[in-house]
């Protein structure tokens, strides 16, 4: 078996219009489906376009705790500052930068209102491997 690409991402979250918002105000998705009352999975979902990832949003409960399992999107770094302004305007927990190895680049940590950490960062994990590699950091 060869895994292809990720199919989707499914979040589970209290209220879905609260998440369309984040998704689409905050992130920049589009917003492509929604069951309403026909619950063709386990209950009401949206789904979302981000980029060229498609993201689910499924009305249940959420985690009820935070964690540092997150999901982390590539980005721009010009596009940071944008991005930060948007989410701050719609009330997203920011999160306090992290030590960086140098040459790393910047990245952004929030919380969604249903306790799911986001990351945006401007270098693909390749790019990340090959920084640590030539600061000869160990994980």
């Amino acid at each position: 078996m060869t895994i292809q690409q990720l199919s989707h991402l499914t979040f589970i979250v209290k209220d879905l219009n609260r998440m369309a918002q984040f998704l689409c105000l905050g992130l920049g998705a589009i917003e492509i489906y929604d069951s309403q009352s026909q619950h063709f999975s386990l209950s009401h979902e949206k789904f979302f376009s981000l980029g060229s990832i498609w993201i689910a949003a499924m009305q249940g409960d959420p985690p009820a705790e935070r964690s540092y399992q997150h999901v982390a999107f590539k980005i721009e770094e010009h596009e940071l500052a944008d991005c930060l302004a948007r989410l701050e305007a719609l009330g997203v927990e920011i999160k306090p930068p992290r030590p960086r190895v140098e040459g790393e680049g910047q990245s952004l940590y929030f919380y969604d209102f249903d306790n799911h950490l986001f990351e945006l960062r401007q270098l693909k994990p390749s790019q990340l491997i090959d920084i640590i590699i030539l600061n000869n950091k160990t994980f």
